[in-house]
């Protein structure tokens, strides 16, 4: 039986990633209701556009949060490493909050950096799971 407490830290992270997902998916909704966008219609590819920049933030974290929580799961289930898992799921929402945070300022090289924070996040912790199944 798999003692959850041990993973408080990535059961954290999990919590903190939807609240990061719900603030992305206002921003998104505030800005095209002040810009006046009309519902159902797809917004300009223009990285120099404000709502295009944050409605790609919504929707590449929609893009990745089910290899997050299916990685999570994975990893708790096989009781991986918690120090691991916790550090990893901790640097996940920690690299996808100024991802967001880079993409609204436009930050490409920095935003680009952060993505593959988050990317070898989520492979440290299959590995763990990984290596714990072993």
């Amino acid at each position: 039986m798999v003692d959850l407490t041990q993973y408080h830290l990535t059961l954290l992270a999990l919590g903190l990633t939807a609240m990061l997902m719900i603030v992305q998916l206002l921003i998104a909704d505030v800005l095209a209701i002040v810009k006046k966008h009309p519902p159902g219609f797809p917004v300009e590819n223009n990285h120099k556009n404000l709502l295009f920049r944050a409605n790609r933030t919504h929707l590449n974290i929609n893009e990745s949060i089910a290899i997050f929580i299916l990685s999570i799961a994975f990893a708790i289930a096989m009781n991986a490493n918690s120090n691991v898992v916790n550090g990893a799921a901790l640097s996940y929402f920690i690299a996808r909050a100024l991802y967001a945070l880079c993409y609204y300022l436009n930050l490409k090289l920095l935003r680009s950096a952060l993505f593959a924070i988050s990317l070898v996040a989520l492979i440290v912790i299959n590995i763990a799971g990984f290596i714990a199944w072993f």
